[in-house]
């Protein structure tokens, strides 16, 4: 591995879902006061985004020059093209494989990614000016697998937490499993922003939608229900659904029961003053009076502008759901009280410990810039190091051998990259493993689903 010699950062983003390209892409413009040269990777999986969802994002990248890649082929890119930064925007096990893979680099002697990952570490280094500098961190609230996806995630150089309460849980984590924590860096969510709430009559409701929350036929109904009930209840009010995807494409987590399929089937039709909206959740933000949803990061987005919020309590304040995050900030309401006119007044000193709207929006909009300081200056003063140390993942093969194989094998890096055959070998098995992989994702994304909901019939 070799880091550029020019004066321009050199970034490299992978991600491997449309909320994670959003704030991969966002967080490396962030990096740096300077100019940056971002580089887009998407990672082949199930939800690869597709280009209408990568545009929809609007992180100000070019989406033709992003590329779709296996591990292995993203690794290559990294040992050939010499990138400064790498922004790991990916689930917890995909971040594992690729801090092993990094570490292997250079090794010619490695034969298993992430066994002696700190020899192999080294041999690289030998070999080059400075490996990059390795970021990672959360798209959004952290309400589930805490231990198990921050574990996964170290051995990056910068591990970003969100707020001043996730850092102090990212922290205990490490030290409680005795790995370093200095790694823990203090930063907010790279979206927000946006034009302060004006304030003024509620003319516009919006409920944010989430692929997986609630899961069930008869939760997701209930909700779609009691938003159209509320647009019957108030003919002078603009209800919209703001959705994530459109049928058949894939988020984060998986969507089986789409809500424009259940809405098809509402009995008594849709009112006039209800919509299905799509597009920059910013956009739709810049027209809202009441945000509402049950967990979405949408939330903290409105939260951020000071928009009055709502996170439903219809289904129960649940783990499972995520609204047991919101717990203490006053935003906790159900659709009941909604509907008699309730309008939700957040807790600042919760807002504050979340990283979300400590001394307000800007006047003039846009999102606080100085929540990146500290990031900006790890990431400086790492890039300043001649040499930085081995990337050593806290999961070893020695210190979680009947887990860490699993990981290893799921994005192929069991073996690692240097020792992949060259020629027409290669070619060939490649383009088998594309075409499984494409049929994987066409039997995942669309014959799955049906399956199952016509196993619910």
């Amino acid at each position: 591995m070799q880091a550029s010699t020019s004066d321009v950062l050199r970034v490299a983003v992978i991600a491997d879902s449309d909320t994670r390209w959003k704030w991969g892409a966002l967080t490396a413009r962030r990096l740096s006061v300077g100019d940056a040269r971002l580089s887009g990777f998407l990672l082949r999986g199930r939800a690869t985004p597709t280009p209408r969802q990568l545009a929809e994002v609007g992180a100000g990248v070019d989406t033709a020059a992003v590329r779709e890649v296996t591990g292995a082929e993203f690794l290559r890119a990294v040992e050939q093209d010499g990138y400064d930064v790498i922004v790991l925007a990916l689930v917890g096990g995909a971040v594992q494989a690729m801090l092993h893979g990094l570490a292997a680099l250079g090794s010619p002697a490695a034969g298993t990614a992430g066994e002696g990952a700190a020899a192999a570490g080294t041999a690289a280094l030998s070999k080059s000016v400075r490996r990059p500098v390795v970021v990672t961190g959360y798209v959004g609230v952290v309400y589930e697998k805490l231990a198990d996806g921050l574990l996964l995630r170290h051995g990056a150089d910068v591990v970003l937490a969100n707020s001043p309460h996730d850092a102090e849980r990212f922290r205990a984590v490490y030290e409680g499993v005795g790995a370093d924590a200095s790694a823990v860096t203090g930063t907010a969510l790279p979206f927000l922003g946006g034009a302060p709430y004006a304030g003024g009559p509620l003319k516009t409701v919006v409920f944010a939608a989430q692929p997986s929350v609630p899961a069930s036929r008869e939760g997701r109904t209930y909700l779609l229900r009691r938003l159209v009930e509320h647009a019957r209840l108030h003919p002078d009010r603009e209800v919209l659904l703001k959705l994530r995807s459109q049928p058949g494409e894939h988020t984060t987590h998986i969507e089986e029961l789409p809500y424009q399929k259940l809405a098809e089937k509402l009995p008594g039709g849709l009112p006039a003053n209800f919509r299905l909206v799509y597009g920059h959740m910013g956009d739709v933000l810049d027209r809202t009076d009441l945000l509402v949803t049950v967990s979405s990061t949408a939330a903290l987005e409105s939260l951020h502008r000071r928009i009055p919020t709502a996170v439903l309590t219809d289904l129960g304040i649940r783990e499972a759901l995520g609204n047991h995050h919101f717990l203490g900030s006053g935003c906790l309401a159900s659709w009941d009280q909604l509907d008699a006119g309730a309008s939700p007044e957040a807790d600042p000193a919760w807002l504050t410990r979340q990283g979300v709207a400590a001394g307000g929006p800007p006047s003039g909009g846009g999102s606080d810039d100085t929540a990146f300081d500290a990031v900006r200056e790890r990431v400086a003063r790492l890039l300043l190091e001649p040499q930085l140390p081995p990337v050593e993942p806290y999961y070893t093969h020695v210190s979680a051998p009947g887990y860490l194989p699993g990981i290893l094998a799921r994005y192929r890096l069991d073996a690692a990259p240097a020792a992949e055959t060259g020629g027409v070998r290669r070619v060939v098995r490649d383009a088998v493993r594309d075409a499984a992989r494409g049929a994987y994702r066409h039997g995942v994304q669309r014959v799955a689903p049906v399956i199952r909901r016509m196993g619910e019939l």
